[in-house]
C-alpha cells in the first residue's frame, strides 16, 4: 500500500472516530435544550399561574415599579413618585407596588420622605415588597467588572422580586435593562422601562479607547495599551448584551436628548422610545423673589446633587478654590464667595465620599468657606438655593440635570458643565436671550464664576429672568401629561 493510501485511510479513520464522538454530542445538546426549554415553559407557568391566583384573590390589575433605592431622595426618586401619583389619579382602580431595597425604613417612612424632600404627596398608599439582596446590585461588591457584575446582580435580584409578587405591568424605572427579559418572558408580563442614564454609552467607549482617565477608567488602565484594549472589547460586548436587553421593552421612556440619541443606537427601537423629560419641582421656587443682587455682602454659590463620584465635586472644589485665589488677587476680596454643597447620601460609600471631600477642603484652605448640607429637607434646600447667587453643576455627560432645573426656576445663574443635559436641553437660548453659562475644566469654571459676579446686578438679573421662563417646558404638569400620554398605549393593554 503505497504511502498515499495510507494516508486516505487514517484521514477515513479519523473522520469515523470524530463522527462517533460528534453525533452523541449533538444529542446531547439537544437534549439539554429540550430539558432547558421544558424548564423555563414550566416556570413561566408557575408564575403566571400564581399571578392568576392573586388577580382572583385582589380584583385588581397592578403595576410594579422596579426601584432598589426608592428612598434615596434624588432626582430619579422625584420621577418615581411623580409617575406614581400621576397613574393613581388616571387609573384609580388598579394598584401599585414599588419593589425596593430599602429594609431599614418601613413603607410609611419612604412616603414621608417623599413628602419632606420633593413634597409629593401620593392620592393613596403604595405596597412596598421589600428586597433582601440588594447588596447584589452594589457597585462596592465588584471592585472590577462593575458593569458586568452589577447588571448580573440585577438578574438575580430581579429573580427575587419576581418570586415575590409578580405584576401585570413592570416598570423598571432606574436603568437595571437586565430585569426587563426575566419579566416579561418569565413572567409573562408587559415591560416598561424609564432610561434616566445608559449603563453604557458610546461616549464610555470613547473615553476608553482614546484612553482618557476619568473616574470609571484609572490611570492603571489608561497607562496600559494591553488594559485599554482588552476593556474597549468588554465594553463593546457589554454594550451589545445591554442592548438586546433593552430591546425586549415595550415602550421606552428617556430622559433627555442625550440619552435618546444614545439608547437609540444601543437599543435601536425608534417607534417605541420616546424623551419625556424629568418633573422639576419648578412651581416650588416660582416664589423666590427676582430682585437685583448688587448690594450682598456674601455670594453664595449653591451645587445640589447627590454625593455620588460621577457628580465630580471634586471639581467643584478645586474650581471654587481657583475662584477664590482669582477674587483674592483682584479688588473683589476673598471673603465675599462661599460655596454651599447640598446633597443626599445613599449609603456608607456616599458618606466616606463626604469625608474625603471635606479632606479635600481642608488640604486646599477653604473648609471655612465650604459648607456641606446631607439629607436636609426640602424647607432647608430651598432657603439655601434661594439665598444664592450661582448654581454650580460639574458632572460630565450629565443625563439631564434636575439640580441644573430647579436652580434656574429659583432665578439662580447657573453654572453648568458644557456637555449631556444641560447643554443640549436646558441651558439653551430662551427667546434669543442667555439662559446660564457652560464650563468644562477647573480654569473654564473659576473664570466663569468670575465673570458671572462681575456682570452689572442688571445683566445679572435679566439672564435670572430668561432662566426662569425657559424652565416651564419641565415642572411636574408637563411630565404628567406626557408620561401618562406615552402610558396610555400600555394602560390599555392591561384594561
Amino acid at each position: 500500500m503505497s504511502g498515499h493510501d495510507q494516508l486516505v485511510l487514517c484521514l477515513c479513520e479519523i473522520t469515523r472516530l470524530l463522527w462517533k464522538l460528534l453525533l452523541p454530542l449533538v444529542f446531547l445538546c439537544l437534549l439539554l435544550i429540550a430539558v432547558l426549554v421544558l424548564l423555563v415553559l414550566a416556570v413561566r407557568f408557575w408564575l403566571q399561574s400564581n399571578r392568576n391566583a392573586r388577580r382572583a384573590r385582589d380584583g385588581r390589575l397592578t403595576v410594579a415599579f422596579f426601584h432598589p433605592y426608592c428612598n434615596a431622595g434624588g432626582g430619579g426618586e422625584r420621577v418615581l413618585w411623580c409617575a406614581i401619583r400621576a397613574l393613581q389619579s388616571r387609573y384609580p382602580d388598579i394598584n401599585f407596588v414599588v419593589y425596593t431595597g430599602d429594609l431599614g425604613v418601613t413603607g410609611h417612612q419612604i412616603l414621608e420622605g417623599a413628602r419632606r424632600r420633593f413634597d409629593i404627596v401620593l392620592p393613596r398608599p403604595v405596597q412596598f415588597v421589600f428586597l433582601r439582596h440588594r447588596l447584589l446590585v452594589e457597585p462596592g461588591l465588584f471592585p472590577h467588572f462593575t458593569l458586568l457584575g452589577q447588571s448580573v446582580g440585577s438578574i438575580f435580584l430581579g429573580w427575587e422580586a419576581l418570586t415575590e409578587f409578580i405584576p401585570d405591568l413592570y416598570i423598571d424605572s432606574m436603568g437595571y435593562a437586565f430585569t426587563l427579559p426575566l419579566f416579561r418572558y418569565l413572567g409573562g408580563c408587559s415591560v416598561g422601562s424609564y432610561v434616566h442614564y445608559p449603563t453604557i454609552s458610546t461616549d464610555m467607549l470613547s473615553v476608553v479607547r482614546e484612553r482618557n482617565p476619568r473616574f470609571n477608567n484609572p490611570d492603571y488602565v489608561t497607562n496600559s495599551l494591553f488594559l485599554s484594549a482588552f476593556k474597549v472589547v468588554y465594553y463593546c460586548l457589554f454594550a451589545l448584551l445591554y442592548g438586546m436587553a433593552g430591546s425586549c421593552s415595550d415602550l421606552i421612556m428617556v430622559n433627555s436628548s442625550w440619552t435618546l440619541d444614545h439608547i437609540l443606537s444601543l437599543w435601536r427601537s425608534p417607534n417605541r422610545t420616546s424623551v419625556i423629560y424629568p418633573p422639576c419641582d419648578v412651581s416650588a421656587f416660582l416664589d423666590i423673589p427676582l430682585e437685583e443682587d448688587g448690594d450682598k455682602k456674601c455670594h453664595s454659590i449653591v451645587s445640589v446633587g447627590q454625593f455620588r463620584p460621577e457628580k465630580d465635586h471634586r471639581l467643584q472644589i478645586r474650581a471654587f478654590k481657583k475662584a477664590l485665589d482669582r477674587r483674592r488677587d483682584g479688588a473683589a476680596g476673598r471673603e465675599a464667595l462661599k460655596l454651599v454643597l447640598i446633597g443626599g447620601c445613599r449609603n456608607q460609600e456616599d458618606e466616606d465620599r463626604v469625608l474625603m471631600l471635606r479632606g479635600l477642603c481642608q488640604e486646599l484652605g477653604v473648609a471655612d468657606r465650604v459648607e456641606f448640607k446631607l439629607n436636609v429637607p426640602f424647607e432647608e434646600l430651598k432657603r439655601e438655593v434661594g439665598e444664592a447667587t450661582i448654581g454650580l453643576h460639574t458632572m460630565w455627560n450629565e443625563h439631564f440635570g434636575i439640580g441644573v432645573v430647579e436652580c434656574m426656576a429659583a432665578g439662580k445663574v447657573i453654572l453648568a458643565h458644557k456637555s449631556g443635559g444641560p447643554k443640549l436641553d436646558i441651558v439653551v437660548p430662551f427667546e434669543g436671550g442667555h439662559t446660564g453659562f457652560l464650563a468644562y475644566d477647573e480654569d473654564s469654571y473659576a473664570e466663569a464664576i468670575e465673570r458671572i459676579l462681575a456682570l452689572p446686578p442688571a445683566s445679572r438679573l435679566q439672564i435670572r429672568r430668561n432662566a426662569r421662563q425657559s424652565v416651564a417646558r419641565f415642572s411636574d404638569q408637563e411630565f404628567e401629561a406626557c408620561f401618562l400620554a406615552a402610558m396610555e398605549p400600555l394602560m390599555g393593554t392591561l384594561e
